[in-house]
C-alpha cells in the first residue's frame, strides 16, 4: 500500500532520531533521502521542463557540491561531526541557484519553493520544510568569493565537456556594478556619520560602568542639530550669489564643528570600552573603530572641498560610510556620466560562457587587464584563443604584441587614437570586421547579466559581499546557458523513442 506524505515524513523523522540516538548523525549532511514527489501526484507530469532538467543534472556534479560543502563546514569547528542534522549541502546550493535564476529575495525563495512541487523536487527538498529566509542568508554568507570563482571554473569545465564551448574565441570588456547608496554629498556623509555615532553612543551608555569617569556630555546626541543643518544647506545650495555662498560656508562650518565634536566624544567612549574588556564592550568598540576612521575622512574631505575650495581627487574621496569600497567611476554615458560602485572585468568565450570575471581594485583604463585574461584562458583551455576581440579601451601596442606572443592568430583590437593608413586598411579587412561583430556580442551579454542575473546593482554589503553577489550571478548565468544550449540540441532517435 502506498504511504501518504505524512507517513513518509514521519518515517524520515524517526530515521533521523534513531541515528542521533546511535551516534551516527552529523550536523552537516549532503542530501535528504530521495522522494519522488511526482509519484505522489499521479496527474502531475513526471518530468521537469527541458532546461530545468539539464540544470538539475548539472548541479549533481560532486565537484560543485564538494566546494560548497568545504565552505559551509566553516560555520563551526565541529560542524562536520556534531550537532543536529542541518539543511543538506545540495539543497542550499540549489536554493541559492533558484534565487538568482528567478531574481527572488530570500523570503520569496522560502515562499515560492515551499509552494511548488516542481521546485521542491528540483531543490531536493521533497517533503521537508523549506529553510527560513534568515537561515538561508546565514548559510549563503559562509560562501567566500574565492569559492564562487572556483565554482565558475568547474562550470566552465562542464561547458567544455558538454561541447558548449571550445574556447576558440575570447572577447573582453568591463562594466560597473553599482552599490546600493544614495547620491553622495558632503552634508549627507557627515549627517550619516553623526547619526551612526550617536546611535552607538546611546548603546554604549548602557554598557559603560559608572567608574569610567566620563564627562556628562560624552553621550550627548547631535542628530537633530545635524538634520536641521543639512536641510538648511540644501535650501541655500539652490540659491545663487555671494550671499548664498557665504551662508553655505557658514552652515558647512557648523556642520563640520558638530561632526568633529561627535567624533571626539566617540573616540573617548571607545577608549573606555576597550579598557573594560568584556564581550559587550568589545563588540561596541569594534563598531566604533570601524566608523571613526571613515568619519575622520569625511570631515577632512568636507573641509578641503567646501571650506578650503580644494579639488579632491576621486581616488581620495569617500562616497558612503556604509559601503566604503564604493568608487567614483566616470563612464561618459548619456544620462549617467558618473556611476558609483566597482568596475567588473569579464572574459567571455564562444558559446556564451563567461569564463572569468574580476572585481577590479581600481577604476582606471581597461588595457592592463588583457594580459591576465590571456594567461587564465591558457590555463583553462590548455591553448590560446584563435581570436581575441575588445574595444578601443583594451587596445594598445603592448597588448597587440602580447597577444601575438601568446599565440593568438587574430587580434581584433581597434586602434585607439589617430590610426595610420596601414592600420585603417587592416581594420577594413573582412576578418577584422567579423571579429568586431563578435566583440559587440559582449555588450548584449552584459545587458543580460544586469537585467536577468542582478549584476546591475549589488544589495549585499562590503567588498566581499559584492564579489559573492557577482559570482552567484555569473555562475547561475553559465549553468542556465549550458542547460539551454544542450536542451536545444536534436535528441537521438533512441532517446525520442
Amino acid at each position: 500500500m502506498r504511504k501518504s506524505a505524512s507517513d513518509l515524513r514521519y518515517d524520515g523523522v524517526l530515521s533521523v532520531r534513531r541515528r542521533v540516538r546511535e551516534g551516527r548523525a552529523a550536523m552537516l549532511i549532503d542530501r535528504y533521502p530521495p522522494v519522488n514527489l511526482f509519484a505522489l501526484v499521479p496527474k502531475l507530469a513526471a518530468e521537469f521542463e527541458p532546461e530545468l532538467l539539464l540544470l538539475d543534472r548539472l548541479l549533481d556534479d560532486d565537484g560543485i557540491i564538494g566546494r560548497v560543502r568545504a565552505d559551509l563546514a566553516r560555520r563551526s569547528p565541529r560542524t562536520r561531526t556534531h550537532g543536529r542534522p542541518s539543511t543538506p549541502v545540495e539543497v542550499i546550493l540549489r536554493l541559492l541557484v533558484v534565487k538568482r535564476l528567478y531574481g527572488w529575495s530570500y523570503a520569496e525563495v522560502e515562499h515560492f519553493v515551499g509552494d511548488s512541487l516542481t521546485l521542491r523536487q528540483f531543490c531536493r527538498l521533497y517533503l521537508e520544510p523549506v529553510p527560513d529566509d534568515t537561515t538561508l542568508l546565514r548559510w549563503a554568507q559562509l560562501l567566500g568569493p574565492e569559492t564562487l570563482v572556483a565554482l565558475n571554473e568547474r562550470v566552465v569545465e562542464l561547458a567544455r565537456s558538454l561541447r558548449v564551448t571550445r574556447g576558440r574565441k575570447l572577447r573582453v570588456d568591463s562594466t560597473v556594478v553599482e552599490t546600493t547608496i544614495h547620491h553622495p554629498t558632503d552634508s549627507r556623509l557627515l549627517g550619516d556619520g553623526v547619526r551612526v555615532l550617536s546611535r552607538l553612543l546611546r548603546r554604549a551608555k548602557a554598557v559603560v560602568t559608572s567608574e569610567a569617569g566620563l564627562p556628562k556630555d560624552s553621550f550627548q546626541s547631535h542628530t537633530r542639530s545635524v538634520r536641521r543643518l543639512a536641510q538648511r544647506i540644501h535650501r541655500v545650495a539652490r540659491r545663487r550669489g555671494e550671499q548664498a555662498a557665504e551662508e553655505l560656508q557658514a552652515a558647512y562650518q557648523q556642520l563640520v564643528d558638530i561632526s568633529t565634536q561627535t567624533r571626539v566624544q566617540a573616540g573617548r567612549v571607545c577608549r573606555v570600552l576597550r579598557e573594560q574588556a568584556d564581550a559587550p564592550a568589545e563588540r561596541l568598540a569594534a563598531q566604533f573603530e570601524h566608523v571613526l576612521p571613515l568619519m575622520e575622512q569625511a570631515i577632512a574631505q568636507a573641509t578641503r572641498r567646501v571650506l578650503n575650495g580644494e579639488v579632491v581627487p576621486a581616488k581620495e574621496k569617500i562616497v558612503s560610510l556604509f559601503e566604503p569600497h564604493t568608487q567614483i567611476i566616470t563612464r561618459h554615458k548619456p544620462g549617467k556620466p558618473v556611476e558609483f560602485g566597482r568596475k567588473l572585468w569579464i572574459d567571455e568565450v564562444d558559446g556564451g560562457i563567461v569564463s572569468g570575471y574580476r572585481v577590479l581594485e581600481e577604476a582606471g583604463q581597461d588595457y592592463p587587464y588583457l594580459a591576465e585574461s590571456l594567461e587564465r584562458h591558457q590555463e583553462r583551455f590548455g591553448k590560446p584563443p584563435w581570436l581575441v576581440a575588445g574595444d578601443r579601451g583594451v587596445s594598445s601596442p603592448g597588448n597587440e604584441r602580447l597577444a601575438e606572443q601568446a599565440g593568438v592568430t587574430r587580434v581584433a583590437l581597434p586602434y585607439s587614437g589617430r590610426a595610420s593608413p596601414a592600420w585603417r586598411e587592416r581594420e577594413r579587412e573582412p576578418w577584422f570586421r567579423r571579429g568586431q561583430r563578435f566583440r559587440a556580442g559582449i555588450e548584449g551579454r552584459i545587458r543580460v547579466l544586469k537585467r536577468d542575473y542582478g549584476l546591475g546593482r549589488c544589495p549585499d554589503h562590503g567588498l566581499a559581499g559584492m564579489e559573492r553577489w557577482v559570482g552567484w550571478g555569473i555562475v547561475t548565468h553559465n549553468l542556465h546557458s549550458i542547460a539551454r544550449t544542450v536542451s536545444q540540441r536534436p535528441q537521438p532517435a533512441d532517446a525520442v523513442a
